[in-house]
């Protein structure tokens, strides 16, 4: 009982993280600057996939949120 507590407070501190990244992304595309987007961005995928290889999250699920962040990116810096 006590490992799974232990685990549980790491995935939900891992999974707080991911989503704060993900908002501070998002509120950098509304700022419409591709240049800090793109680092923001990195640093959101970074932190995803960590999350993935760890199991926090599944793979496809840590996928699918980097594609949808990616076309956002690709939509700002074509216009």
């Amino acid at each position: 009982m006590i490992q799974g507590e232990r685990r549980r407070a790491r995935n939900r501190h891992v999974k707080s993280t991911v989503k704060t990244h993900i908002k501070s992304y998002l509120k950098t595309i509304e700022g419409k600057n591709p240049e800090t987007a793109q680092e923001t961005l990195r640093h959101t995928i970074s932190t995803i996939n960590k999350a993935a290889s760890k199991g926090v999250i599944h793979k496809r699920n840590a996928s699918r949120k980097i594609s949808r962040l990616t076309r956002k990116y690709n939509a700002l810096s074509a216009s």
